[in-house]
């Protein structure tokens, strides 16, 4: 997976939203307590960034060490480059100690993760009973009609270079499994729906685009989906309006859970 976000990780750090403060109030009230989260795959630390407002301590681990030179430095923040799956005692060094966690996040990356032994490690590390883990994904932007459509027609050729894991986020994370009890006030772990924001030029949409994955394996192959034609239809359709700056809006979708009473 770290491969896949290699070649790509400034275009990616540059063009990627953040995610909507009531997202992360919303989890923040699940936890008791505020000391220590574990933003698991935390790439340029988008999400880090924003649980530095609410936790004393965050822990951002990725597995490629080229997303974390772009994540922004805070106070409270620590980054450490871990392999994609961690040993208990690799766990214990560079994230934390058992039952210490308040909260565990994984912002659009779940779905690489090998489960069983991720949620073994994440069960260990977080506060027993009310520890939470939010996991989130978001699917494609739209923006305006007229781009919506050259958009999904551009998803289409794009299909076939998308790694099998992403097929998981097609039901908004609803098929992935996820053994964790309802976090209090809630009727289930979801999916709930948000939306994001970001404010977009049509160059740092395209950059956008070229920061997903399937793009950059489709290069790797030698094609280029991009290209003159699609890049000039994308241009007519975004200066339709004569507006240069577009809102870009990203629904996303959160699975929450808390990890219950350990297991006699």
């Amino acid at each position: 997976m770290a491969e896949l976000f290699l070649k790509q990780a400034k275009q990616y750090s540059d063009s990627r939203p953040s995610y909507p403060s009531q997202l992360f109030s919303f989890i923040a009230s699940k936890t008791p307590s505020h000391q220590l989260a574990w933003d698991v795959g935390t790439g340029s630390g988008q999400a880090a960034q924003s649980l530095a407002e609410i936790y004393e301590n965050v822990i951002g681990t990725d597995a490629s060490e080229k997303q974390l030179e772009y994540a922004v430095k805070l106070p409270n923040v620590r980054y450490e480059h871990t392999p994609s799956t961690m040993s208990m005692a690799e766990l214990e060094q560079k994230v934390a100690s058992e039952g210490t966690v308040d909260v565990v996040t994984i912002a659009q990356a779940l779905h690489w993760f090998d489960l069983p032994t991720f949620y073994r490690q994440v069960k260990w590390v977080l506060k027993k009973p009310h520890g939470v883990i939010a996991a989130w994904c978001y699917k494609e932007l739209r923006v305006t009609d007229a781009i919506d459509k050259v958009l999904d027609e551009y998803a289409v050729e794009l299909k076939p270079y998308w790694d099998p894991a992403c097929a998981l986020m097609d039901n908004d994370y609803r098929s992935i499994d996820f053994p964790f009890e309802t976090v209090d006030g809630a009727d289930d772990t979801g999916p709930i729906e948000f939306v994001t924001e970001k404010e977009m030029h049509l160059d740092d949409f395209l950059t956008f685009l070229r920061s997903w994955s399937a793009y950059q394996t489709a290069k790797g192959k030698g094609v280029e989906l991009l290209s003159e034609d699609v890049v000039e239809r994308f241009k007519s359709a975004w200066t339709e309006d004569g507006s240069q700056l577009k809102v870009a809006k990203f629904p996303v979708y959160l699975r929450i859970g808390k990890v219950g009473a350990p297991e006699a």
